[in-house]
């Protein structure tokens, strides 16, 4: 007798149901999210257990490498990609995880990608600097129209990143103005701060790395993206084809054609968003100083527009990351642009 589990995760709670071969449920419960008690639930079951699925919602990470380190083969669904009959009059979270097993049990579960437990750290860490970037960003762009509005001025970002409380003496500004305007310049004294630290902090993580080296060679990709791109990709023989981890960048168009028309749009945010951020910044990057890269742009532009012609160049370059991780090799100008 085959046992097939199905694991329905919420913020505080799952619902744990194990089915035989006949998707006949011969246990089902809602336990509080502690791993013993979830480990306590499938162990009569674990000899003939084929495998637990267990659905990527936000907080995945403790239940399934918990799973694993006990030793059960665990399967992250893929939310997106396993759709239920919209038909269903009647569901719940003991249908979803009966769902889950029984997806295991035809063969047919779409699964995401269970990034190594030893690097998943890193890669989050590089999203934080992220993250404090956009909140440096913030603040900056809020210095800046309060001297808009006050001054009728509108300094630069660098100029804001390096003003100081001293200055705001010479423009004269009202007590609650200047006070809001010290608050910014504090936190981005922090911000700085705290990505130079993380910068540091990474690059001394990830600089002695062949996949560091190979990312770096390419016009556009320095020490920031290189390492956003590499993590973000993980090992890049997790993709089948060029096709795939383009798709997975976000480089290509997302459209349903039918008999050679246009019948709509499908998910144009399915991918992962920060590589799709770093070939575009690198495509932003690449136009400037590549003359190669240039020319590409400049004809997809002349034909287009700079919106379509930077994804363009983005998705050039993804293509080439892609063959350059999985050969080792170098940037060629003449391979990616003819």
């Amino acid at each position: 007798m085959a046992w097939y589990s199905g694991i329905d995760l919420h913020s505080n709670n799952s619902v744990v149901l194990v089915s035989d071969e006949a998707d006949r449920v011969v246990y089902q419960r809602r336990l509080p999210n502690e791993l013993g008690k979830v480990l306590e639930a499938l162990e009569p079951y674990r000899g003939e257990l084929e495998g637990v699925v267990v659905e990527a919602t936000y907080n995945w990470y403790w239940l399934v490498d918990g799973l694993q380190a006990a030793g059960y083969c665990v399967r992250l669904a893929n939310p997106a990609a396993n759709k239920k009959y919209e038909g269903l009059k009647r569901s719940g979270d003991y249908t979803d995880a009966a769902h889950l097993a029984q997806l295991l049990r035809l063969g047919i579960l779409r699964t995401g990608y269970i990034y190594p437990v030893a690097e998943r750290g890193l890669r989050d860490l590089a999203r934080r600097r992220m993250q404090l970037v956009r909140h440096r960003t913030m603040h900056v762009l809020a210095v800046e129209n309060v001297m808009a509005r006050e001054t009728g001025g509108r300094p630069s970002a660098y100029q804001v990143k390096t003003l100081q409380c001293a200055q705001l003496e010479g423009f004269g500004f009202r007590a609650d103005v200047a006070r809001g305007v010290q608050a910014s310049l504090a936190v981005l004294r922090t911000l700085n701060r705290e990505i130079a630290a993380l910068e540091k902090y990474l690059h001394e993580r990830v600089e002695l790395r062949s996949d560091y080296a190979v990312l770096t060679s390419t016009p556009g990709i320095g020490r920031t993206l290189s390492t956003v791109i590499m993590l973000e990709t993980g090992t890049v023989e997790r993709f089948a084809s060029v096709g795939n981890f383009s798709s997975y960048a976000r480089c290509v168009d997302s459209v349903h054609e039918s008999n050679g028309k246009k019948k709509g749009q499908g998910n144009v945010r399915n991918g992962n968003k920060y590589l799709a951020w770093a070939f575009i910044e690198a495509a932003n990057f690449a136009r400037r100083w590549c003359p190669e890269a240039r020319r590409f742009y400049e004809r997809k532009k002349a034909r287009t527009n700079g919106i379509v012609a930077t994804k363009a160049l983005a998705h050039k370059l993804a293509r080439a990351c892609y063959h350059m991780l999985r050969n080792g090799q170098p940037f060629d100008p003449k391979r990616c642009f003819g």
